[in-house]
């Protein structure tokens, strides 16, 4: 068993964030036939499993409380174990391991502040030049500087508060979740930032599509970051992504969480890794290959690196405009060409041999026998973000060959969910 401070090591470095946050490490047991020891997970950890008399910090404080004359090692051991049991702040213990979680809330949200990010420019798309009009065209890549006070796990998402008026009025609007875009040591390496893949939400009201929600009447709306504007037309501006996108390098942030235990990565290196992503619902998956693919806490001493697995992307988008980290995609298929590959769906730019629009599954069905026989082994994983749709499109895809093999798609997926390899995040 590992903590994760073991993976973000540094960040908890100074006394007064160890006290904050009062994480303990898990304390080590034999390790059972099989499982997978601490130096090949995925993440690095400990070279060695550590042994029962490591002193944590929460042991410290809790060893006054210890009754008898026992020897300090016993000692240790007994409180780190009672410890371990008790529900922590910040804490939810996941599979046998300590997870960040909900650190910072609504009403005492972590202020950070927007920094340049050098790695991806702030909008990340181009205009549809097919559909010039289309209001949504621009998606964001942000990061935020925390300090290093609000670590996370790739997978997880965390809040932001906006200044509001939301939709019901209140000020400041009620939070808004974002999966998080980068791996647990952020963009820059140093464990101290979070990014996130935001799109501008502008829906524009026409005559056969009235606004049920409107926040900019006729002549009000004024061009945002990206020089959209619709002053003849009465506008929704999404309060939040809106908010997201038009920050400047220096703005404050309101931070919550980190929250969200479904779309973590598993600890098998040996792992494989299917990911289903529509639009910003890239997000985790950026973050997954960025550890996997990218950052030096992913590789071994020897330059290889510690993900042994498959992984396999499948972006939708509607224009090939739209695309979100191409160049990061081709970089690691091109480095990992047998651990790495990608296709994307552009449905309004493609389609397929029947003639029939380029969506995700489409996509899918043409490596069908591929993916299925990927699905049958025991360490392979499944991860979807983005729109619901991309649930019946698996079924769609998948249940003339699953009926083939004399199984039942949807008990199939209930099968892989349930030994935790089907992991969704739709909306």
């Amino acid at each position: 068993k590992i903590c994760f401070l073991d993976i973000l090591g540094p960040v908890f470095a100074s006394p007064k964030r160890a006290m904050a946050l009062a994480f303990v490490q898990p304390v080590s047991e034999p390790v059972a036939e099989g499982a997978i020891p601490a130096h090949a997970l995925l993440r690095g950890g400990a070279t060695t499993q550590p042994s029962n008399n490591v002193e944590v910090p929460f042991a410290k404080a809790a060893v006054m409380f210890a009754v008898g004359a026992i020897g300090a090692r016993a000692m240790a051991t007994s409180v780190a174990r009672r410890a371990a049991a008790v529900k922590k702040k910040g804490v939810r213990v996941v599979e046998g391991k300590e997870i960040p979680w909900n650190l910072f809330s609504p009403k005492a949200p972590y202020s950070g502040k927007v920094v340049k990010n050098h790695v991806q420019s702030h909008t990340i798309t181009k205009p549809n030049s097919d559909a010039p009009g289309d209001a949504n065209w621009e998606t964001t890549h942000v990061t935020f500087d925390h300090g290093g006070n609000v670590p996370y796990l790739e997978g997880q998402s965390i809040g932001i508060v906006a200044p509001g008026p939301d939709k019901k009025g209140e000020t400041p609007a009620k939070i808004r979740l974002y999966s998080i875009g980068s791996s647990a040591v952020g963009d820059c390496e140093d464990s101290k930032t979070v990014s996130l893949c935001v799109k501008r939400v502008v829906e524009v009201e026409e005559e056969k599509w009235p606004l049920k929600h409107v926040n900019r009447e006729v002549g009000e709306d004024k061009p945002d970051k990206a020089g959209t504007c619709f002053p003849k037309n009465k506008v929704y501006r999404g309060v939040c992504s809106n908010h997201i996108c038009d920050m400047n390098e220096g703005d404050d942030v309101l931070i919550t969480g980190p929250t969200g235990a479904e779309m973590l990565l598993p600890d098998d290196p040996t792992a494989n890794i299917i990911m289903l992503a529509t639009g910003t619902g890239i997000a985790p998956m950026r973050s997954y290959m960025r550890l996997l693919f990218h950052d030096k806490v992913g590789a071994d001493s020897d330059g290889s690196r510690k993900f042994k697995g498959i992984a396999w992307l499948f972006m939708g988008v509607p224009y090939s405009n739209s695309l979100l980290y191409d160049d990061e995609h081709k970089e690691y298929a091109s480095k990992y060409p047998d651990q790495f590959r990608f296709d994307y769906a552009v449905s309004r730019e493609q389609k397929n041999a029947a003639g029939q629009k380029m969506y995700i599954q489409t996509k899918m069905a043409e490596y069908r026998d591929d993916l299925w026989k990927l699905m049958q082994m025991s360490n392979t994983h499944v991860y979807m973000c983005g729109l619901k749709g991309m649930e019946s499109g698996m079924a769609e895809c998948f249940s003339d060959i699953a009926s083939a093999a004399g199984k039942d798609w949807k008990e199939f997926s209930k099968e892989m969910k349930k030994a935790g390899r089907y992991h969704v995040e739709v909306y």
